[in-house]
């Protein structure tokens, strides 16, 4: 992947190289092959693009793209550190097999669930970035019975210190448990939340990254991300 950055408009094949999708050469073979679209048209060698065009390349690339990349669904246990570098109790040092990855994000280590682990740096500002507004979804068990006007609450935004959150979707799943999900991620949002509104967290469990799901995965257990799944998560990021 070239690194320095697009200035538009710009060559098809340097924008695909930048892309990650091929080298600049590969690229050249792409268009030569129709396997790339610009705006719904077939792109022909030399074809400019602006900012604003739609570039669409074949899935049958794009599936084998990410062959060349891993990406992971682990269940994170309670203890273990989303830290591969500093803690000592980190999910790398836990399982070594997944050594070599780092994880999207982070998930405090009272906490447990989903994390995605991947060797693809492609993906890092694509999600994480607060801009992005990607879904996360999130199971939560409290200490006394879940009101609709606390979940009306969770909705609108809870002003946390002098942050007010973002709306969310948020629903009630059980007498002390509601699902809720954010497209933000302040440290401990939603501990620090359910605290405002005078609610303890007792567990919290993160369901769904987008539309990565935890599933029946156990702790400590972790799935390859492929296939169908795998092509539809690089396309909601623009890869």
């Amino acid at each position: 992947m070239e690194s320095e950055p697009l200035v538009f408009p710009v060559r098809i094949n340097r924008y695909l190289a930048h892309k990650g999708f091929s080298t600049r050469r590969g690229a050249d073979a792409l268009i030569t092959e129709g396997l790339v679209k610009i705006n719904g048209k077939v792109a022909k060698l030399g074809d400019k693009i602006a900012e604003t065009d739609i570039v669409e390349v074949s899935e049958t690339i794009l599936a084998k793209n990410a062959l060349k990349h891993r990406y992971v669904a682990y269940h994170k246990p309670r203890g273990v550190s989303t830290d591969v570098q500093h803690d000592s109790k980190s999910i790398t040092s836990e399982l070594p097999a997944l050594r070599g990855l780092f994880p999207l994000g982070r998930l405090d280590k009272d906490s447990h669930g989903l994390i995605i682990l991947t060797n693809d740096g492609r993906l890092t500002e694509r999600l994480l970035h607060p801009s992005r507004n990607h879904e996360k979804e999130y199971r939560v068990l409290v200490n006394k019975p879940v009101t609709d006007a606390f979940i009306r609450h969770l909705e609108r935004g809870v002003l946390i210190e002098i942050y007010k959150t973002k709306p969310a979707k948020a629903r009630r799943t059980g007498e002390t448990i509601f699902n809720i999900t954010l497209t933000e991620g302040k440290k401990h949002q939603i501990r620090r939340m359910c605290a405002a509104e005078g609610y303890n967290v007792e567990e919290l469990t993160r369901v769904r990254i987008m539309n990565i799901k935890l599933g029946d995965l156990k702790e400590g257990a972790y799935r390859n991300i492929e296939g169908e799944e795998l092509i539809s998560f690089l396309k909601t990021i623009g890869l």
